[in-house]
């Protein structure tokens, strides 16, 4: 292009250049000054275990820092832009971008990847930004336990950088939605919506493509998203879940101004040379277009693929090339490249930074310059954190940092931005409104009505129905210091187990750290482990004891504590009581006796007999003898030394034993927090909706030694905490009366008489 005022040329360009260099000045100083955005997001890792303040501060100040930088990174974008359009006359030709400018929506590509991708760079065309409130959707495929907890630090980071209302779809299977519908009704974010399709439903339109790749049929499905998603949804953004955000989602969305009429799918090149068919001896890929592209990250415009057919493109273009190929590899990749290659008009090139992936043969450090410009980051490979990358470490704190984030966090408000609040958050409102605050206990009755995030079954689950119907499960709650009991648990008890655990997003996966680098843990699947995410001040025992209720498979339940051991073959034990005790037909709950031992090293009793003899001797005790002797009194041990079948027993004021029940017995009062009446009271409620109590004559569990908990050891010091548990015991006691009417008068006169 010929400029007419090339006398002048040679002056703007100076002037230009002296711009450039202030501007680098400027922004050496800001990065003295505020410190890299990098160190921040370093931070965040590393002081996962400080208060929430300092990560609310931190947050705040690492925003600040990168909106700084990416201000200032634009600045210098627009100046070089400047003098590259002053010294080479022209833009370049765009080879497969056909829109004419990149925006400051997408970010300020570099020289390298303008050049790449023969990009045109415009800084007089400058469409706007997606609209505040404009509702921006995300499509994921989820199936199975292990991704959907992938699926979770991929939304931790959307929701960390976003500033729009977002609505999830999900297309899953029974057990991803089961995990992903309680962690959101849960979770109670604002301005967020969620909506699930089976993926059972959709199975048939891809079930008969031979596929080899490790994700099964569920790779396959993206293929069917003009199907599977609502008629009136025009477009989405389509992710994998092992995705992460670096940036808000807002600025992919804003991508979709950019499609010309034509094009209907914006993908990022694949950055391996799977496709280019080199990586070892015949090899043989499926068709693409040069590299072809990866799908890990897709923009789809779903009313104009349903338009042209997409459905039977597909179908055809697999047809075709399966006659060949006789399997996919890549799973929906392989087709969606088959398509693009005879039909490259329809696509719309991303930048690659939208998708830089991170696998054994890939070539994502040739992406970028600065790991500063990427906005998202692609773990595509089974192997995840352990690819080589010269940044690796920087895309794995990354990763960590919305890994261990505390999710509760994210429960910000959208200001400016109307949104229909859940039921879930009306009714806590309302809740909370009928609390006063002056209340010397509110924080005890804060607590009772408190919303915990919760993800179900966080590792594989497997159960099979018995067929005589009798099958029990052990349920129990624990927090993260008693995860050494689990192994010993899991050695005494080969049934079902349902455990709630409460913990923070770190220690839940120093959890899954934990189970993974055990022999016995990693191999048992029957073993559901539910996370109850940390929140409040009090140990909330009682709602961890009902999660874990609510999600035993079988008829009947074992409720204990975790710094239990059954004795050996309880679990076979207790499904013949049940049995013979018929227990299908009859309100029974039977008690197996509670003994300890104050030795770390037990040698374990095989037998009732066995256990006596070290009765006798001292080695063990019957439980809380020493400190809390009317707990267990009533279990009677003096006739059950000598029993042979089982024996009733009568309530008595603080007795709390552990026993049997069919599952759809009481749920524990969830106004006990923390330290005391817990057991009583439920064990009270057993009574007054008239179950027997049975003591089993030949079960038994020890009691093994651990520090004392955190709560007890506020109970012992706090005036205040004891006078708020007499004031719940008080109310308590009333609402029993007011549900069972006068024959719960007897519970309040034995407390008095006490």
């Amino acid at each position: 292009m010929h400029c007419p005022c090339r006398g002048k040329l040679k002056l703007f360009a100076a002037s230009v250049t002296f711009v450039v260099l202030l501007t680098w000045l400027y922004l050496i100083v800001g990065n003295l000054e505020n410190g890299r955005s990098l160190l921040l997001y370093s931070c965040l890792v590393e002081q996962s275990d400080s208060s929430y303040m300092e990560r609310d501060m931190l947050e705040m100040r690492m925003r600040e820092v990168v909106e700084e930088n990416q201000q200032l990174r634009l600045q210098l974008s627009q100046s070089q832009g400047a003098v590259a359009q002053v010294q080479d006359g022209n833009y370049g030709n765009q080879q497969w971008v056909a829109s004419a400018d990149t925006g400051p929506e997408d970010g300020e590509n570099t020289a390298e990847e303008r050049s790449n991708q023969g990009g045109n760079h415009s800084d007089c065309v400058h469409r706007p930004m997606v609209e505040k409130c404009e509702l921006i959707h995300v499509a994921c495929v989820c199936a199975g336990h292990n991704t959907s907890r992938d699926v979770v630090t991929l939304v931790k980071s959307i929701l960390f950088h976003r500033r729009n209302p977002l609505h999830f779809h999900f297309i899953t299977d029974m057990v991803a939605h089961q995990i992903l519908s309680s962690l959101f009704q849960s979770w109670m974010v604002p301005s967020i919506q969620v909506s699930f399709y089976d993926a059972d439903e959709l199975k048939s339109e891809v079930a008969w493509i031979p596929n080899k790749h490790y994700s099964g049929i569920y790779g396959l499905m993206k293929l069917t998203l003009t199907k599977a998603l609502p008629s009136d949804l025009t477009k989405v953004i389509v992710l994998d879940t092992d995705i992460t955000f670096a940036t808000d989602i807002a600025e992919l969305w804003a991508v979709f101004r950019k499609f010309t009429d034509k094009q209907v799918i914006g993908l990022v090149e694949n950055q391996s040379d799977w496709y280019l068919g080199n990586l070892w001896k015949n090899h043989k890929p499926w068709p693409a277009l040069g590299r072809g592209f990866n799908t890990g990250v897709i923009l789809l415009l779903l009313e104009q693929l349903r338009r042209i057919g997409w459905e039977q493109m597909w179908r055809l273009t697999a047809e075709r090339e399966l006659m060949s190929m006789l399997s996919t590899s890549l799973a929906d990749q392989d087709i969606f490249n088959a398509f693009i290659k005879q039909n490259p008009v329809l696509v719309h090139q991303l930048p690659c930074f939208w998708n830089v992936q991170l696998s054994d043969h890939t070539r994502s450090e040739q992406c970028y310059t600065e790991v500063s410009d990427l906005k998202v980051i692609h773990w595509n490979s089974p192997k995840k954190l352990r690819v080589k990358n010269k940044h690796v470490e920087f895309f794995r704190n990354l990763y960590l940092t919305f890994l261990e984030y505390d999710g509760n966090l994210l429960r910000r408000e959208l200001f400016g931005c109307p949104s229909q609040p859940s039921s879930e958050s009306i009714h806590l409102q309302d809740a909370l409104e009928e609390l006063d605050e002056d209340d010397q206990c509110y924080d005890f009755r804060r607590e009772r009505i408190m919303v915990h995030r919760i993800h179900l079954y966080f590792l594989q689950y497997e159960y099979a129905p018995t067929e005589d119907d009798a099958d029990v499960t052990l349920v129990a709650q624990l927090s993260i210091d008693r995860l050494q009991m689990l192994e010993a648990i899991c050695n005494h008890w080969e049934g079902p187990i349902s455990l709630a655990l409460y913990m923070s997003d770190a220690e839940a996966q120093q959890f899954l750290r934990y189970v993974l680098a055990s022999e016995v843990l990693k191999n048992r699947k029957n073993v559901g482990y539910h996370i109850v995410y940390k929140e409040g001040q009090f140990y909330p025992v009682n709602l961890l004891r009902n999660m874990a209720l609510r999600h035993a498979n079988t008829p009947y339940i074992f409720l204990a504590d975790v710094d239990f051991l059954p004795m050996y073959g309880l679990y076979d034990y207790l499904r013949k009581s049940i049995v013979q005790l018929d227990m299908a037909h009859s309100k029974k709950a039977l008690v197996v006796p509670a003994f300890e031992t104050l030795r770390y090293r037990l040698s374990f009793p095989k037998s009732k007999a066995e256990l006596l003899s070290m009765l006798d001797v001292g080695t063990l005790y019957t439980f809380r003898y020493h400190v809390w002797t009317k707990g267990h009194a009533p279990t009677n041990y003096a006739k059950w030394r000598t029993a042979t079948t089982p024996y009733k027993v009568e309530w008595e004021a603080d007795f709390e034993p552990y026993v049997v029940v069919r599952r759809d017995c009481p749920e524990y009062d969830q106004r006990f927090v923390g330290f005391g009446w817990n057991k009583v009271s439920h064990i009270m409620e057993l009574d007054a909706q008239e179950y027997d109590l049975v003591v089993l004559p030949n079960a038994f569990m020890i009691h093994m030694p651990h520090a004392p908990s955190f709560d007890i050891s506020k109970f012992r010091s706090s005036s205040s905490y004891r006078y708020c548990l007499t004031m719940l015991k008080d109310e308590f006691h009333q609402d029993l009366s007011r549900k069972y009417g006068s024959s719960a008068l007897k519970y309040l006169t034995a407390e008095r008489n006490i």
